[in-house]
């Protein structure tokens, strides 16, 4: 199980929001570049990145900084935030980025989806984001009017490589995983699973840390790196003592 630190980008700049919400942004730093070679400094494998302001246009907006920061890092780097395109995808993937999170299209074009998953094999995964069980779409301003149990088998068939399922209400809120929605999660699919939305504390991780078995493959945090109430590398430490 591996911790991926959030690198999320809007304007330029490294922030969080509050459970989604795009003006409820609190500015960590002025350079993701810098902040994404912080984390590594502390040891993690993997990297996090959101384009936030693709996800709200729906097209790219910071490729280039993107490009920038999966050249001065050594790890992999997942991203998501407006890929909606074959073409985009490339564009990203050529950058140097290792995987891509598909959420909107994944939701409402299952042939573009399906597309995107046979061009690139095992580099794309799903964003599964709920609010009160309902799947969001379009940075979450907009109900998929599905839940993830509709969709998870279909998207296992068109090729989801790994998934990623985020409880809105937690995400930014320092409050502590869905477990029961995560492990229903876990029962539907042998696909990777990340947990996004709640992770605050090494208590957090531990207490998800047995679900590894059942297929979690690590936790994404943000909010709580950033402001000190998990120490990544403390927590990475911990990890690596269980293996």
């Amino acid at each position: 199980m591996n911790i991926f630190p959030a690198v999320d980008i809007k304007d330029g700049k490294c922030v969080r929001l509050r459970q989604g919400v795009e003006d409820q942004v609190t500015v960590f730093s002025d350079d993701p570049v810098a902040m994404a070679r912080q984390w590594v400094e502390a040891g993690t494998r993997w990297l996090h990145v959101i384009d936030l302001d693709g996800a709200f246009s729906g097209t790219p907006r910071n490729m280039e900084l993107i490009r920038e920061l999966c050249s001065a890092v050594s790890i992999p780097v997942q991203l998501g935030g407006g890929i909606r395109s074959v073409e985009i995808a490339g564009k990203y993937l050529e950058a140097g980025v290792t995987r891509l999170i598909i959420g909107t299209v994944a939701l409402e074009d299952p042939e573009l989806f399906s597309e995107l998953c046979q061009t690139y094999p095992g580099r794309i995964g799903v964003s599964l984001d709920a609010r009160d069980g309902r799947l969001k779409t379009k940075g979450w301003v907009e109900d998929a009017d599905k839940t993830v149990a509709d969709v998870v088998p279909e998207l296992e068939a068109a090729g989801a490589a790994f998934f990623i399922y985020t409880d809105i209400s937690r995400d930014g809120m320092q409050s502590g995983v869905n477990i029961p929605a995560l492990e229903a999660l876990l029962a539907m699919t042998d696909k990777p699973v990340l947990i996004a939305g709640g992770i605050s504390t090494l208590e957090d991780v531990q207490a998800v840390h047995p679900l590894r078995e059942k297929g979690l493959a690590g936790v994404i945090t943000g909010k709580a790196i950033y402001a000190g109430s998990l120490d990544l590398k403390a927590a990475l430490d911990w990890l690596a003592a269980q293996n």
